[in-house]
């Protein structure tokens, strides 16, 4: 489809959702300015992400995918993609569950959706998990996304590359440490981390990487915004720094990936049996 332009987004989010809808409409509209066809906004964008990971703070509000939330999310979308972190409610098996969840629409409605499988701290207090990654068909190519502590996990991004993610959409609330905190955010330690996944997770599955997360503080949380595109070679080719911001890069992502692929395609040179089991089937870890 030629070159594509995509932005990730690093913006604060929270409880007032009325608020959080207006910040939208207005990313969006700059982001339609500069010619965006992809737009990731941040992890929790619909009503904001938890206070705080001890466990203690309430959920956000939550809304299901098929929702009137959702569907003015895709109106906001028009002819633009747009990948959104929300809380997701949902029945399964007759109970009512609650997820963080993040949505994939267009004006024509939901492209796609995933629930965080991955689960740091105490955020299993308030969400259940969700099951796996798969990637889908979207007007702007083949997408895959996940949620945040999901990135720190290889298999994740592998499984959406495998499945033909083209992109790959992460949506973040990642904060900064919490212990040994640095004088700046530019030095935090949690901040070198993401920048890392972020890098590693394109370079190792030869995919565009779009990053999102949320910016300023929300109860005892301080976010370390960093909203990045990656090209599969692993550069970093848009990023907002620790400040709140739009990364915004233009690529042809068909012959990225092809030229990235050529000579050592990471997907196409694996050797599944050389592997064996998971390690967990055969390594106690820490026994």
């Amino acid at each position: 489809m030629g070159e594509l332009t995509m932005a990730a987004v690093c913006a604060p989010f929270d409880r007032d959702l009325e608020g959080d809808f207006a910040r939208i409409a207005e990313l969006i509209g700059q982001a339609r300015e500069r010619g965006v066809q992809l737009l990731a906004l941040p992890e929790a964008a619909l009503g904001g992400y938890l206070s705080d990971l001890a466990g203690n703070a309430p959920p956000p509000p939550a809304f299901a995918v098929d929702g009137p939330e959702i569907a003015r999310l895709a109106a906001l979308a028009g002819d633009m993609v747009v990948c959104a972190g929300y809380c997701e409610q949902a029945e399964l098996d007759g109970e009512t569950r609650v997820f963080n969840s993040v949505v994939c629409v267009d004006g024509s409605g939901v492209l796609g959706n995933h629930r965080k499988v991955h689960q740091p701290l105490r955020e299993d207090a308030h969400y259940a998990a969700g099951a796996g990654f798969a990637a889908f068909d979207t007007p702007v190519g083949r997408l895959g996304m996940m949620i945040c502590y999901d990135k720190a996990f290889p298999e994740s991004a592998r499984a959406l590359a495998l499945d033909g993610a083209q992109i790959v959409v992460c949506v973040s609330a990642w904060p900064g440490s919490r212990t040994n905190a640095a004088p700046t955010l530019a030095e935090d330690r949690w901040k070198h981390r993401f920048d890392l996944f972020d890098r590693a997770r394109a370079l190792e599955n030869q995919v565009v990487w779009l990053s999102a997360n949320q910016s300023g503080s929300f109860g005892s949380l301080r976010f370390v915004c960093s909203a990045k595109v990656v090209d599969p070679g692993g550069e970093v080719l848009a990023d907002t720094g620790v400040a709140p911001g739009m990364a915004v890069a233009s690529l042809d992502v068909e012959a990225a990936l092809e030229a990235a692929r050529r000579s050592m395609g990471h997907l196409r040179d694996r050797r599944p049996d050389a592997y064996g089991p998971p390690l967990a089937e055969t390594v106690t870890i820490g026994g």
